[in-house]
């Protein structure tokens, strides 16, 4: 950052001093790793023009640029400092600082207002789920529209907003959120900023598949890596900043899959009661096949959103992860749906031939079937008629066959 009188540690050092401070990281949980190298970059004056940060949903990369970038064009901090919290930073952590640009891909007819109140729910907590894949526009479902980088917005939001001066003389910060998400004209313009970095600019690049952005953007960012959050991270979190009871965090935090925003839309989701339980009734309906109320089912699931339907294949998938625990490791396996314990065990106990994994791999391909728009109603039919025979030890299954029979 900035020229200084501070005395500049050498980076083996900075890694050996955890809690040397440099930036403000307090709505970041875990990732001490990572913490500890940015504040080593900034420490030494070594941070990087451009950075892919990769991993999980959910695992704080959001939270981390943005406290990144709000260490950047603070005028308070300097290296080894660490700004209490003045107003730059303020601005800077409700994404309303002009030096800070924070871009989300998005349909092509998207509307202005919509898109803010999008950044303006982020600012407020980073760990909000706020894309259009998953939080489509008013009105639309996920698959109306293709959500992407269009090399419009990348020659707009980026190229032009860095050819301006910094407002406050200082750094300027992008955040690319779901980088992957560049169509092919939008990854070459985005390469050409970044093989021709300006001074005191920042690029953030934010992934869970870091595998679909071209190797040349890769290679020309400072790769780091965000591990999934461990159960006991998401749920003191719950219990600290939500108010959630121990009991039911822990519930959450092993749903959760490492993802603090997905145990956020556990905890605030109206249906989830019904959800589980609906669980455990299509389970018996589909292994003593009752043709009509698995049609029921089926039919209940098609008039629901997409959003709502995987959500039922999500929960039905821990259920079956937590059987095949419970096979293989007996009583004290490390179950999800503990408030289940007694269900699941009768379950594993009245279905000694079951192909569990086979169960699983079905449930999985019905999810990615749905997913690209294959009918929901005949897929959870087909699944309801494949898990009856996986339960009775039914070998080499596939939806897709049954399908398209």
């Amino acid at each position: 950052m900035r020229k200084s009188n501070v005395l500049h540690l050498p980076p083996e050092m900075v890694l050996l001093i955890p809690y040397i401070q440099a930036m403000n990281t307090e709505m970041v949980i875990g990732q001490e790793r990572v913490k500890r190298m940015l504040t080593g970059a900034i420490v030494s004056e070594r941070v990087s023009h451009a950075y892919l940060f990769f991993g999980p949903d959910g695992c704080g990369k959001k939270a981390m640029a943005i406290s990144l970038a709000a260490a950047l064009v603070c005028p308070e901090s300097a290296p080894g400092n660490s700004c209490p919290g003045c107003e730059t930073c303020g601005r800077a952590f409700r994404l309303e600082h002009p030096d800070i640009h924070y871009l989300l891909p998005a349909p092509k007819d998207f509307r202005e207002d919509e898109y803010g109140e999008r950044l303006r729910q982020l600012g407020q907590n980073p760990y909000a789920i706020v894309d259009f894949d998953r939080r489509p526009a008013s009105g639309k479902s996920a698959s109306a529209a293709r959500v992407i980088y269009s090399v419009d917005r990348i020659h707009q939001d980026i190229h032009r907003s860095l050819s301006f001066a910094a407002a406050q003389g200082g750094y300027k910060v992008v955040i690319l959120n779901d980088a992957d998400r560049l169509n092919s004209q939008a990854a070459n313009a985005l390469l050409k900023i970044l093989e021709e970095p300006r001074p005191k600019t920042i690029l953030i690049l934010l992934s869970s598949s870091p595998d679909l952005l071209l190797p040349t953007i890769r290679s020309r960012c400072q790769a780091v890596r965000f591990d999934r959050l461990t159960d006991a991270e998401i749920t003191s979190t719950l219990v600290q900043k939500n108010s959630v009871s121990p009991g039911a965090a822990a519930t959450f935090a092993r749903m959760a899959d490492g993802s603090y925003s997905r145990a956020l839309e556990l905890v605030s989701n109206p249906d989830l009661v019904e959800l589980r339980d609906s669980v455990i009734r299509f389970m018996r309906t589909a292994y003593q096949c009752r043709s009509t109320e698995v049609v029921q089912f089926a039919e209940d699931l098609q008039r629901s959103s997409r959003e709502h339907t995987q959500f039922f294949y999500q929960l039905l998938l821990l259920w079956l992860r937590d059987i095949l625990m419970l096979k293989l490791m007996g009583p004290g396996a490390a179950i999800v749906n503990v408030d289940q314990s007694e269900a699941i065990a009768k379950f594993a106990g009245n279905l000694p031939r079951a192909r569990v994994d086979q169960m699983i791999e079905l449930v999985e391909e019905t999810g990615r079937l749905v997913d690209r728009n294959v009918n929901p109603r005949l897929s959870t039919i087909v699944l309801a008629t494949k898990l009856a025979e996986a339960m009775r030890g039914t070998d080499g299954l596939s939806m897709i066959n049954s399908l398209s029979a």
